[in-house]
């Protein structure tokens, strides 16, 4: 399988979504910081999700207010009311890795930082979308004196993102957990933090191809129990209220 997609292969996977308001909060990873790289599209991961929306709905639009810098708290306090102004029937939270290169990773803090951001847009009744963060010290980047420190925090962001998802019913994307490319030197900028646009383009792909599995999920369950769905807000999101 190919660790990208073309626009035409992503649109065909999100073919029926029903997604037309996309809301993005989030640090460095939402606004998309990178580089180019050669035979690659300038894009951020984001820039490539939306595309691939705006080719199944004409009609979809989209309000990213990720900013670099930011810690968790500094997100919600920031960004978490515009977007839920916007009125979104998908989000996407990305937070908490500038809270992990802090020498004390505050997981409590952070946890109920993303909790409140994802249970926020459940509760107006939107899908939400989290990430997990690739662990750079794999592919032997970051100061050598600190890699342990930074593996370990890493790992602990993912974890506690994705039980977030799993205990407010969101969709986590896992960009790790043993993927080639999370070794691979290659996917990232000249600064050895964040990804160039090859590496954008893979966690796009990721994230599209996660999308695409929670939609064949939700057929799949409402062709079997139409009466057993959830309401908005529920598991299957705002999918279960079309």
């Amino acid at each position: 399988m190919n660790d990208t997609l073309t626009t035409a292969e992503a649109a065909e996977l999100l073919k029926g979504a029903p997604w037309q308001r996309l809301a993005i909060i989030g640090d460095s990873v939402a606004e998309g910081i990178r580089e180019p790289t050669p035979g690659y599209r300038d894009l951020s991961w984001t820039d490539h999700v939306e595309e691939a929306l705006r080719t199944v709905n004409p009609g979809f639009t989209s309000l990213n207010l990720g900013l670099r810098n930011l810690l968790a708290a500094q997100v919600r306090e920031q960004q978490l009311e515009k977007a839920l102004a916007f009125e979104p029937d998908l989000a996407i939270v990305t937070a908490g890795g500038n809270d992990m290169f802090r020498r004390r990773f505050d997981d409590e803090g952070v946890r109920a930082e993303i909790a409140a951001m994802v249970g926020a847009f459940r509760a107006i009744g939107a899908d939400v979308v989290t990430i997990g963060l690739l662990d750079l010290t794999k592919a032997g980047l970051g100061d050598p004196r600190w890699r342990a420190v930074s593996s370990d925090h890493s790992r602990r962001l993912a974890e506690l993102t994705a039980d977030v998802a799993t205990e407010l019913g969101a969709i986590h994307v896992y960009n790790g957990r043993g993927s080639e490319a999370e070794t691979d030197p290659g996917i990232y900028s000249s600064d050895q933090i964040h990804l160039n646009a090859r590496g954008h383009a893979i966690a796009a792909a990721n994230t599209i191809r996660t999308l695409a599995d929670h939609l064949a999920d939700h057929l799949a369950e409402r062709a079997t129990s139409p009466a057993g769905l959830a309401g908005p807000g529920g598991p299957a999101g705002h999918l279960a209220s079309e």
